[in-house]
């Protein structure tokens, strides 16, 4: 909503100035966005006439003229201007001024003619475009008046950024209702007189859609000149509220609509046959609008039609065939209340928004249909001259505004403030919301412009911003504060973090709605859940994996030139499930997944460059496991390499996976090379282990290492859990720590070289015990897995 202040002090004038009322709009929940003024800075410049033109002897585009600028003696001032005449009021700048841009005026020849000022044109004073020619000011402009007084140049521009709940306010009228409630101002609203009916002229109106439109009000006036020209003054209010001129009959129902807050609309009378009529549209009607758009009506559209065709898109815009043109003599002039429901959206789906729709969606005053028709009516005929028909009304069920309770200890238990009963009813009266008085409550029924209040916060809300939310105290939150007990058998999520973070991943966070495509290629998921209605429509579905997210985030990345990535990323997946839980059919599981690409360890002297690989993620993602000692079995899945994924198992149960990305994804995606992640339930990362006591030996460990060759496909994770089954308790671990093939390993065959260690907490090992566990292992090995001893 854009506004002249100068305007709105005409209907209320407090004593504040432009920014103290921006201020106390803005807090009061009217946010001021901008607050312009109507012309930029200049001086001495005043309304002057010019009295002679005559050709200026060594120029033919120049012009000297003798100029009346209020002194009694004529100033003689050489012009350029296309439109500079004898009898004309211009603006003029005077020596010594200074225009917008720094220009400043001086006494100066020009082609050899002394001149001693400039007439301006509005570009020169910086209030319009326009620079076709000399400023024409009206005729009984007052010479030697400064333009600015003249003009209100020192006028500032609103523009409210109003919520859509506050419709009353989008209108001056209620905007000086609001400042002076806030104020305690007096204001003057523009008396609304009824017009005098001069003929009999009129046209039957009949609601065919009551519940879309409950009301519907309209008139002829005849002998109307439409080419008669807009008054200046409202002329200057349209602009300055973002309106242009068009012609005197449009523009009044564009002032109107900006003084009242109610949309008109005047169709030329001549051109409607029979009966008004509020229908719905008819399936396939056509209607060609004022902005040259033709557009096929839906059925649920209403529209203002006569017994031919369609007229409007009821509260939108109008139709082409009924406008109003400078040779119309006759309108029929139209103010109707149309329900929220019935206008919202229509406008929108053909991609343009006008000032009706805006307010209509939003709620009308439905109190004040009539009241604006009259207001109209009289400026019509003041401006445009003509003759007013009687009223013609067709009136079904109007909204009802339910009473609302409030209730003083509940706006003391809202607010935090002890208001009295009484001051409440100052407030509320401030407001001018009736009300009556049930002991300490007050039951307030909403006026017909309120659409907003339905409930007891929305009042609690009102006596709010008129006490003043800086006048509301602010106290220090006070509380019992007490240590709260922590398992030891949870890790908090924190924790988790915090690990992936010092291993050198960074967190990141992603929409739980992603592509379709990430749901088959990283998921198989062929069924994912739909979502209904979709922030954006590449986002439909629910994720089941994060590991979409995090290909896309290295894509990111990648694109803006990071060539070593390492994420995170903590959230809820989404599946189906027939079992039951919080939401019957899914199943919401937290999940952690990572990703690593690039090379191993940052760029440094130190650094070898050497790529990230399988088994540089699966060391970290046993340091994250720890002290929980994962096992990792062979895995197909649809996001991973075939032969470079593992599952994560934690006692026996799978938890997640872990390996190098699909080449197939890969090359679809567009990644120079194929990173590692890993995903697994977040529920098994919070879980801890409680520590138990364990003797530590005084005695030397005893270390012995076994060299074995066995057959290729022969999994490590099945000889270490045989090696393990049949090993002594005085074994405290046995790892691998050599692979080798190659000269004096035979084809197909592969070297494992392990270090076992041996100890005792109360003596020292003897030679005969380690040889006798080393004998049984070895022997289980040849047993079980055709394993030899490397010579």
């Amino acid at each position: 909503m854009k506004f002249s202040e100068s305007w709105l002090r005409t209907f209320v004038n407090p004593a504040l100035s432009s920014a103290e009322l921006s201020h106390l709009l803005t807090m009061a929940g009217l946010e001021v966005e901008e607050l312009d003024p109507v012309a930029p800075a200049f001086d001495q410049v005043v309304v002057a006439q010019v009295l002679e033109v005559v050709k200026h002897p060594d120029a033919d585009r120049l012009n000297v003229c003798q100029v009346d600028i209020g002194t009694g003696t004529p100033q003689q001032i050489v012009c350029g201007a296309p439109n500079v005449a004898p009898g004309l009021k211009v603006p003029c700048a005077l020596p010594g001024a200074k225009l917008p841009g720094d220009f400043k005026i001086k006494v100066a020849k020009v082609r050899g003619i002394e001149s001693s000022g400039m007439l301006c044109s509005a570009k020169e004073l910086g209030i319009a475009e326009d620079a076709s020619g000399l400023l024409v000011l009206p005729a009984d402009a007052p010479v030697g008046i400064s333009i600015r007084s003249y003009l209100d140049l020192d006028d500032q521009l609103y523009t409210l950024k109003l919520t859509p709940n506050r419709a009353d306010c989008l209108s001056l009228t209620g905007i000086a209702r609001e400042v002076a409630a806030l104020t305690g101002t007096p204001a003057t609203y523009p008396a609304i007189q009824a017009a005098p009916v001069s003929t009999g002229a009129s046209r039957a109106v009949v609601l065919d859609a009551s519940q879309a439109c409950p009301r519907y009000c309209g008139r002829v006036i005849s002998g109307v000149n439409a080419k008669a020209p807009t008054p200046d003054w409202m002329k200057r209010r349209l602009e300055r509220s973002g309106l242009r001129s068009i012609s005197a009959l449009v523009d009044v129902t564009n002032y109107v609509l900006l003084e009242l807050g109610q949309p008109l609309h005047a169709f030329d009378n001549a051109k409607l046959e029979g009966t008004v009529r509020a229908r719905m549209a008819r399936p396939g009607e056509q209607l060609k609008l004022l902005n040259e758009q033709t557009v096929t009506l839906a059925e649920d559209v209403l529209v203002i039609a006569d017994d031919r065709q369609a007229l409007a898109m009821a509260g939108i815009m109008g139709g082409e065939p009924s406008s109003v043109t400078l040779e119309t003599t006759e309108i029929f002039l139209e103010s109707a209340f149309f329900a929220p429901k019935a206008i919202a959206g229509r406008a929108r789906r053909h991609n343009f928004s006008t000032d009706s729709s805006h307010r209509f969606e939003r709620g009308v005053d439905f109190g004040n249909t009539l009241n604006a028709l009259e207001r109209a009516t009289v400026l019509i005929l003041e401006i445009c001259g003509g003759q007013a028909g009687p009223v013609t009304e067709a009136l079904a069920q109007l909204p009802e505004h339910q009473p609302v309770r409030l209730r003083t200890a509940r706006v003391k238990k809202v607010l935090g403030v002890a208001f009295s009963a009484d001051e409440i009813a100052a407030l509320l009266g401030r407001l001018a919301l009736p009300f009556s008085r049930e002991g300490e409550d007050f039951i307030v029924t909403p006026p017909s412009y309120r659409f907003d209040i339905q409930i007891e916060e929305d009042l609690i809300e009102e006596v709010a911003r008129l006490h003043g939310y800086d006048n509301i105290p602010a106290p220090a939150p006070v509380g019992r504060l007490a240590m709260l007990p922590q398992d030891e058998k949870q890790r908090p999520l924190f924790r988790v973090r915090q690990l992936l973070a010092d291993r050198g991943f960074q967190e990141v966070i992603n929409f739980a709605f992603v592509q379709e495509a990430w749901e088959q290629d990283f998921a198989a998921n062929t069924n994912p859940i739909r979502l209904a209605n979709p922030i954006a429509s590449q986002l439909a579905v629910m994720r089941s994996s994060l590991i979409g997210g995090l290909v896309e985030n290295l894509s990111t990345n990648l694109k803006r030139k990071q060539s070593r990535v390492r994420l995170f990323e903590t959230g809820r997946c989404f599946l189906r499930d027939a079992g039951a839980g919080p939401v019957p059919g899914y199943r919401q599981p937290w999940r952690l997944a990572a990703l690593a690409y690039g090379t191993a360890q940052p760029e440094g002297w130190g650094s070898d460059g050497r790529k990230v690989d399988y088994f540089d993620l699966k060391g970290d993602l046993e340091a994250l496991l720890a002290p929980a000692e994962p096992r990792f079995a062979r895995l197909r899945h649809p996001a991973l390499h075939p032969g470079r994924a593992a599952e994560i198992q934690i006692d026996g149960r799978g938890v997640g996976c872990v390996g190098e990305l699909h080449p197939e994804w890969v090359q679809k995606y567009e990644l120079p090379a194929a990173p590692v992640v890993f995903e697994l339930d977040l529920d098994i990362l919070t879980r801890a282990r409680i520590p138990v006591y364990a003797e530590v030996s005084r005695f030397q460990p005893v270390i012995r290492d076994l060299a074995l060759v066995v057959d290729q496909q022969t999994a490590l994770q099945s000889l270490l859990d045989g090696m393990r089954s049949v090993a002594s308790s005085l074994v405290q671990d046995i790892r691998l720590f050599d692979v080798y093939q190659g000269k004096g390993v035979p084809d197909g065959k592969k070297s494992l070289a392990f270090r076992i260690v041996m100890q005792d907490t109360q003596r020292t090992l003897l030679d005969a015990e380690v040889d006798s566990i080393l004998a049984g292992i070895t022997a289980y090995l040849e047993q079980n897995f055709a394993a030899q001893l490397r010579a």
